[in-house]
């Protein structure tokens, strides 16, 4: 039996200890071999495939869906993590249905994708279930690379650079590596301690070393890395959390939703930890509906995601919108928050409606009050710790199509770099890309 009721504020063990384990199960089941073979049929093997288009890091759909046909799955995933090294954990958490699924050809004509995404982690499971690597590294080159970041374009960075034979010291601030897909993505969707377990088989290319507990700016100095290194890669992500400047946000039970998100996939035992009966998330991207529903499989009654404009300004995706809603959160559009009310500790958050007039949203007087005794604050990340003498532009870190910052021998990808989309197979492609650079200029090619 659970051991609080909902008649409490803020508390721990508000579900049975089964449910626990049922609401963080996998989002996604994988197929099993029968079901992946069933699924692979319905690919038509375009030849110009608008889904290969649509993938940033540009992986050969139709060969590997046609490699899994043909009952080879290790070739198939060979396939895919020649593009993106780290396919296994972006078949979870891709938003698959913007990308490569939604301009499927089924799609268009039947409105049913090839389940590209679950088709993808089949093949990627497979092989790494055996242990083995696909890639064999080249000969040492004798250059060396500092890689500052274990995130995605990180961990992408240095697999391409260990791949040629330059030897990589990766640093990173946290006590492991895995940047958002160890610290900041749901836990439904990569249970399993998938993240760590995917940095361990990544790193059997050899000629990586993982360094942790080092941050740019205190223990790191750029100009010390320049001087040891041949050349360095910045991906230190974004470790700024945007504040949200209202009135009362200093109240206790007012939290970051990165840190609710951390802290819950850092957990042993879900059920320790303690949620609201009524939580309210401010923001309308990923983390905010990530920490919705998180809360909602916490226990959370009453669990209310607003937005200050339409859904179709969020940039959570529709799918998202929609899996937030069948978990029982509620959606409020076009609200702003205003206040945070309360005695020393948060009771309600306080709104202003909004209204889309000529593409700005502008505030119409009237409010509405929604009871919260735990609020999350996801209204975006700012890039944190960026070194004196990088060129900033928007809030990033300034880089040239081949990745390359104002500074002679140092790249940068990810979310710290301004690029492209901030999703993790995105986060991949500019890693991999950077380090292609990266080795022509270490071989003097370029």
């Amino acid at each position: 039996m659970p051991n609080t009721s909902f008649t409490s504020g803020i508390a721990a063990g508000r579900l049975d200890p089964d449910a626990y384990s049922d609401n963080f199960s996998d989002l996604h089941p994988p197929l099993d071999a029968h079901e992946a073979l069933v699924a692979a049929d319905r690919c038509y093997f375009c030849h110009d495939a608008p889904c290969m288009t649509a993938c940033p890091t540009s992986i050969d759909v139709p060969l590997f869906i046609r490699q899994i046909t043909t009952g080879t799955p290790e070739a198939a995933a060979k396939t895919i993590f020649d593009a993106n090294i780290l396919g296994g954990m972006c078949a979870r958490v891709c938003p698959t249905e913007t990308l490569c699924e939604e301009v499927c050809v089924r799609e268009v004509a039947e409105g049913k994708p090839v389940e590209i995404g679950r088709l993808q982690r089949y093949a990627t499971d497979t092989l790494m279930a055996k242990g083995t690597h696909p890639f064999t590294r080249a000969a040492d080159t004798g250059k060396r690379v500092a890689v500052v970041g274990a995130g995605p374009a990180g961990l992408a960075a240095a697999h391409r650079l260990a791949r040629y034979g330059h030897s990589v010291t990766m640093y990173d601030g946290r006590a492991k590596a895995g940047g958002l897909n160890e610290f900041g993505i749901a836990s439904y969707k990569s249970p399993d301690n998938f993240a760590q377990a995917e940095v361990d088989w990544l790193v059997k290319i050899g000629g990586i070393t993982i360094e942790t507990g080092h941050v740019l700016g205190d223990d790191l100095s750029l100009t010390a890395l320049i001087s040891d290194f041949d050349a360095v890669f910045l991906a230190i992500g974004l470790g700024g959390v945007n504040a949200l400047k209202i009135e009362g946000v200093d109240k206790s039970g007012v939290l970051d939703a990165v840190d609710f998100i951390s802290d819950l996939r850092q957990s042993t035992d879900v059920s320790t930890l303690p949620i609201g009966r009524n939580v309210v998330v401010i923001g309308g991207g990923m983390t905010a509906v990530d920490a919705a529903v998180q809360a909602k499989l916490l226990g959370a009654q009453n669990v209310t995601i607003a937005y200050r404009g339409g859904r179709d300004r969020m940039s959570a995706s529709p799918f998202e919108q929609d899996l937030a809603t069948s978990k029982g959160v509620q959606i409020l559009y076009n609200a702003q928050p205003v206040a945070v009310h309360g005695n020393g500790t948060c009771a309600e958050v306080e709104f202003e409606y909004t209204t889309d007039a000529d593409g700005r949203l502008t505030g119409t007087g009237e409010t509405v009050r929604i009871a919260a005794d735990h609020v999350f604050m996801a209204i975006g990340q700012s890039l944190k710790g960026a070194p004196d003498g990088l060129e900033l532009e928007r809030g990033k870190i300034a880089v040239d199509t081949r990745g390359r910052t104002s500074i002679d021998g140092v790249w940068a990808g990810g979310d710290c770099a301004l690029g492209g989309e901030d999703l993790t197979v995105t986060a991949v492609a500019e890693g991999r890309d950077g380090a292609e650079n990266m080795h022509k200029f270490l071989m003097g090619e370029g």
